[in-house]
């Protein structure tokens, strides 16, 4: 977790184990739930994570908090050696998150856009420009596969445990802003 994950070449993209990890670690955000998954957090240190913002997620969320965020639906899909091509100017605070430290959150300054070149599980290049939430997504999970967690990124005087997040952030806005401070 704490390593650079190592690229996956062409050969082993389209091979047995890599696709069925990828359907094992999609399994394993839904049963989560969660909205991304790097494979460092099942303990193996490769550049692939799983990325879906499913719309049953966003049915349990106030209105306002999908504005605040710009969060949207993400379709499902697999992102295999991803590299930051820009990192858009603007920065949004708010509370992370992680499958990996279950039980915590904390505040998290990221671009509000983003563009990322990427493969995906048949071998092909993509390239995605994201904004809002989705991008704060990607940023989390490229960082899982360059060694980097969320903690090392938050302003600490925040870090909680989501009992206290709950008991005193839920629906309630970040000082200085208007967003609402959910955790991912």
């Amino acid at each position: 977790m704490r390593q650079s994950a190592r690229p996956l070449t062409p050969e082993e993209i389209l091979g047995d184990d890599i696709q069925r990890l990828v359907r094992d670690m999609k399994d394993t955000m839904y049963d989560a739930p969660g909205v991304g998954l790097a494979a460092p957090q099942v303990g193996l240190s490769l550049q692939l994570a799983v990325i879906e913002d499913r719309e049953d997620l966003l049915k349990a969320l106030p209105a306002q908090e999908i504005r605040d965020k710009e969060r949207r639906p993400v379709p499902f899909h697999v992102m295999i050696n991803p590299r930051i091509v820009s990192l858009g100017a603007d920065k949004v605070d708010f509370h992370e998150g992680c499958l990996s430290l279950t039980g915590f959150s904390a505040v998290v300054s990221r671009a509000r856009s983003v563009q990322v070149e990427y493969l995906d599980e048949r071998g092909e290049h993509h390239s995605v420009e994201a904004s809002g939430w989705y991008a704060r997504i990607l940023q989390h999970e490229i960082d899982h596969l360059q060694g980097t967690l969320y903690i090392d990124r938050m302003h600490s005087r925040t870090f909680t445990s989501i009992d206290n997040w709950n008991r005193f952030w839920k629906g309630r806005p970040l000082p200085g802003t208007s967003a609402d401070a959910s955790s991912t």
